[in-house]
């Protein structure tokens, strides 16, 4: 009889000794997954093809946007370089990342796009390397910042909803369903802990955009 309680108090304290190692490691996978990614955890690459740590920009409240030269939005560059001018001394950055994904209205080469945007926008703010946003080459950076903020839909009153609407309508009937990068100038907001605030579509007004940049500063 004693040899069997005995046998019984050895399981009893395996079995705990296990639920504890168990519960241990969910804690810490759990302490793992509750630790989201900042956008500072991500690189880009400069015009040269340098590594860029976002963690440059750690502390200050930044637009990550996806640009083109030959689109019916390519406009915004003006407004963003006047926006970028009025706020970036009290920490604001525009991160500008070219792309060629969307009806190949960004054709030339980083430094055409740079100089082209310099000589008809003046803008000044940082110009990173042509890159996808959107498929299987598509930036880390942007398959996080998907995540973080899906697609909501095009803005009804601008006048280029329904063009962009009857046009993916053709190409593809679930297309708002996915947090795919819609089209050029889609916008991420980014607050001064490196989290994804807001997500902006080309249709947005740029007055609604700078009012959610000024909220953070």
């Amino acid at each position: 009889m004693t040899r069997i309680l005995t046998l019984l108090m050895c399981v009893f304290l395996a079995m705990t000794s296990l639920a504890q190692d168990t519960t241990g490691n969910n804690s810490t996978n759990n302490q793992k997954e509750k630790k989201m990614k900042t956008v500072y955890d991500f690189t880009v690459q400069d015009k040269k093809g340098a590594e860029v740590s976002l963690a440059e920009y750690k502390g200050k409240v930044l637009l990550i946007v996806n640009t083109a030269t030959g689109c019916g939005f390519t406009p915004q560059y003006e407004e963003l370089e006047a926006i970028y001018g009025r706020l970036k001394d009290k920490g604001f950055e525009v991160l500008d990342i070219p792309c060629n994904q969307f009806g190949n209205q960004a054709p030339g080469t980083d430094e055409e796009i740079t100089q082209f945007c310099r000589m008809k926008f003046g803008t000044d703010f940082p110009q990173f390397k042509k890159a996808e946003v959107n498929g299987d080459g598509e930036l880390p950076l942007y398959t996080w910042l998907k995540e973080q903020k899906g697609f909501e839909g095009f803005d009804a009153d601008n006048k280029l909803t329904p063009l962009l609407e009857q046009m993916f309508d053709k190409a593809n009937p679930d297309w708002r369903k996915t947090s795919d990068i819609k089209w050029n100038f889609t916008k991420f907001l980014i607050d001064r802990e490196g989290k994804v605030v807001s997500r902006f579509e080309p249709t947005r007004s740029m007055t609604e955009v700078e009012k959610a940049i000024e909220s953070l500063l």
